[in-house]
């Protein structure tokens, strides 16, 4: 199987994809609050995707368009989650198949907020370190949107991530409007350690088995 790689650079989206021969879907990866498109979750994750024969897109949230660092501006929030629409509507056409679309922590919240908004966006949501609240403050939990969300969702967790215990997960889960799996990392912390926890290979094991057929079949519905 040989991958095509290639950037994609507009006025309103920028992407690096994998697309390997005959793609089975495509996955959108948006990254984290202090992090771009090539920070090494996205691009662990998205070869192990890529290897087991999905498209994937890693794109710039356009907070990381305007400048090269720095933090999201909570009042612009709204303005990265129309960056996702923009990027799943340049980039929906390479490859067919179910669309998975999340993110690494902010890019996944904005992700899933996204899917809370527009149900039928896209086919399946994939999650990884989901600040669920912050550090030190779980009296502050992001979950008012969850019931919203009726997509396949997956979500990887790191046992020792101080935005969310295991417990916490457990119970934020049953408020989701649709079928939920949470995947928990040994080891592991907020980055999810993908140098040596081998995340990458355990979410695309899961979202093999269980998220792409169930973004699969919810797509065959619509």
């Amino acid at each position: 199987m040989t991958d095509n790689e290639f950037t994609v650079e507009t006025a309103t989206v920028a992407a690096d994809v994998t697309c390997p021969d005959e793609p089975r879907g495509l996955v959108i990866l948006a990254h984290g609050a202090g992090a771009d498109r090539r920070a090494a979750i996205l691009r662990a994750v998205g070869g192990a995707l890529a290897a087991r024969g999905l498209a994937v897109a890693r794109i710039d949230l356009p907070y990381r368009q305007d400048r090269p660092k720095g933090p999201p501006s909570p009042s612009k929030a709204a303005r990265d989650r129309d960056g996702i629409r923009e990027a799943v509507a340049e980039l929906r056409s390479a490859a067919p198949g179910p669309l998975i679309v999340g993110g690494h922590s902010y890019g996944g919240r904005q992700a899933s907020m996204v899917a809370a908004e527009d149900p039928d966006l896209f086919d399946g949501l994939l999650l990884t370190s989901y600040p669920l609240h912050p550090p030190g403050k779980p009296d502050r939990m992001r979950t008012d949107h969850l019931p919203a969300i009726t997509v396949p969702t997956l979500i990887v967790h790191g046992r020792s991530d101080a935005f969310g215990t295991s417990q916490e997960f457990a119970e934020a889960i049953d408020l989701f409007g649709g079928p939920v799996r949470v995947l928990e990392v040994e080891r592991a912390d907020h980055s999810l350690k993908p140098d040596r926890s081998g995340v990458a290979d355990l979410t695309a094991d899961a979202v093999d088995a269980w998220l792409l057929p169930a973004a699969a079949e919810r797509a065959e519905r619509r």
